[in-house]
């Protein structure tokens, strides 16, 4: 795709690339906008941080710094050391992201020996405070270890090149690059907790037997017998990794099945809640239109175009 190819030309200076951007109104009112990018390369038994930065963001690593923004910085060689208010003094090294809060008291520096390698963005918005409220990321563990990942490096780069043309409308494509670098950091950390193959593989397993199964009740406690683990801790981890107890799992692929038999058939709606088990008519109405705000019948009428009597 055409948008794509300019990855393969990028060019980003081996060195140091900063960017310190602004934004304007209606970039603010997109729901985040950028206010820093870069790469930058310290080689060992350099002096640190080097001259150039801007007043607001200059710091002395003996006394540390606050910030007035959120900041993602991925350490891609080297290593060195981090702390903050909520962070003990603690060494980071290459494949480690820090993630920076605003008004949070922190420090870092690369170690004398080695210099390090960091990509960084710094940006703002009502779009981060949502996933902080949630308990997606938190100041308490601003730490991730993903590794070398070369997905995040060219989302990076990706930021450096629009950011060096700044092209109208430039912060709304940083704002979804950040957006997606953020998704792919919470992906990231969440599945490295799940190393264990055969813990993925139980999960599997018992997603597949509730797809399987949708026209029947088939109890998560039968499921976790069938697979010879304790229901406890099969419901645990389970919702750890889907987000969904093993019920509501089930109850959303049975949603999902209804809506294609409201799509793509005919047949009536007291069919559908025989053919997926709900143990009433009235009660698949009533936790349809929940789910979704309209009944099946609605539903079904507005995806044909208000077409069926």
């Amino acid at each position: 795709m055409q948008e794509f190819n300019f990855l393969t030309h990028m060019r980003v200076n081996r060195d140091h690339n900063v960017k310190y951007l602004v934004a304007n109104s209606e970039d603010e009112s997109w729901g985040s906008h950028v206010t820093t990018i870069g790469f930058q390369s310290i080689p060992p038994d350099s002096s640190y941080p080097p001259k150039g930065h801007p007043s607001s963001y200059w710091f002395h690593p003996d006394s540390g710094r606050v910030l007035h923004e959120f900041q993602i910085i991925y350490i891609t060689k080297g290593e060195g050391i981090f702390e903050s208010a909520h962070c003990r003094r603690m060494k980071v090294n290459s494949g480690t992201v820090i993630l920076l809060f605003p008004e949070e008291w922190h420090t870092y520096k690369p170690a004398r020996e080695t210099g390090w390698d960091t990509y960084w963005i710094g940006f703002n918005g009502d779009n981060m405070q949502k996933l902080i409220k949630n308990n997606f990321f938190t100041p308490k563990y601003p730490i991730l270890k993903i590794g070398f990942m070369e997905q995040i490096i060219l989302l990076f780069k990706q930021g450096i090149e629009i950011a060096n043309y700044q092209k109208t409308s430039y912060q709304q494509v940083l704002a979804g690059i950040t957006s997606l670098m953020l998704g792919s950091l919470y992906y990231l950390e969440k599945n490295n907790s799940f190393r264990d193959k055969e813990i993925i593989s139980q999960i599997n397993k018992a997603r597949m037997i509730m797809r399987e199964n949708t026209d029947q009740n088939i109890s998560p406690e039968a499921i976790a017998k069938r697979l010879n683990i304790s229901y406890s801790w099969f419901r645990r981890v389970f919702k750890e990794y889907t987000g969904f107890s093993p019920a509501q799992y089930q109850m959303e692929i049975k949603l999902q099945k209804s809506k294609e038999f409201l799509t793509s058939t005919n047949m009536p709606i007291k069919e559908i809640a025989y053919e997926l088990n709900f143990e009433s008519l009235s009660y698949f109405i009533t936790f349809f239109k929940r789910k979704i705000g309209l009944s099946p019948q609605e539903y079904r009428k507005k995806v044909h175009g208000n077409n069926i009597t």
